[in-house]
């Protein structure tokens, strides 16, 4: 009488009671998780293929700029026009990540002496609004994002994508929690959901709320809603410094 009670509680949640049930449902699952994975791969696929044709025309349409703002770095400071730093990728993968230097030659030494005024107060990352080693063009190119031109090639390259959380620096990393390396389950991008709601004046953990957002929900139609958003915020320079 017991045995029949549970057999019949077990047929009712359709829980399996024979090897070939067992194998049958095994069988669904990797089914599943097939259909999923290929759904991932063609996603990824399409969203690549917008990467390429994406940077590569911003690339050929933007190079009148990139010659003229890389003559007026050069003229207000002499040295290299771009500026190069390693930064965090896609599994904590480093890569050269590529900007119109905005700052003056030595920026990098100057920096550390210029910890005791960080103003993030996340002690993660470092922002200065008035920070002294920017120049008069870095200031310009900052506030309308145009220091930040060159990464197209990075994501031409596959290194970024045009939307995705922003790529850290390994100093920032070193000091990331379990949470906060989830950002780095996904390709880096060029901008995110918190690159259009106040870029720089955006705390830390605002940021990895914000980016692990975007993880959950990513898709075309979201990558979309981000790219248009993402004109104004630049236009606009809300945040920016």
């Amino acid at each position: 009488m017991l045995s029949q009670a549970r057999r019949e509680l077990l047929e009712s949640l359709n829980v399996p009671m024979s090897k070939a049930d067992v194998a049958q449902l095994k069988k669904q699952q990797q089914h599943r998780i097939a259909s999923w994975e290929r759904s991932m791969k063609t996603l990824l696929f399409i969203k690549r293929v917008l990467d390429v044709l994406l940077s590569g025309t911003a690339i050929l349409v933007a190079s009148p700029i990139f010659i003229i703002v890389g003559i007026c770095i050069y003229l207000e400071n002499p040295g290299p026009v771009f500026y190069t730093q390693m930064r965090v990728g896609l599994n904590g993968r480093t890569f050269p990540f590529y900007k119109f230097r905005s700052m003056v030659m030595n920026a990098d030494k100057l920096k550390d002496e210029l910890l005791d005024q960080n103003e993030s107060g996340d002690g993660v990352i470092f922002k200065m609004k008035n920070d002294p080693r920017v120049t008069r063009i870095g200031r310009f190119i900052r506030r309308f994002s145009i220091d930040e031109m060159p990464q197209f090639l990075n994501v031409f390259i596959g290194d970024l994508s045009i939307v995705g959380p922003r790529p850290p620096v390994p100093r920032e990393v070193a000091e990331y929690t379990l949470e906060d390396r989830k950002r780095l389950h996904v390709k880096p991008g060029l901008t995110c959901f918190w690159q259009i709601q106040g870029r720089s004046e955006i705390p830390f953990d605002e940021q990895v709320r914000l980016d692990l957002q975007y993880i959950r929900s990513s898709g075309p139609l979201s990558d979309l809603v981000i790219m248009f958003k993402t004109v104004p915020a630049v236009l606009f320079g809300k945040g920016a410094y």
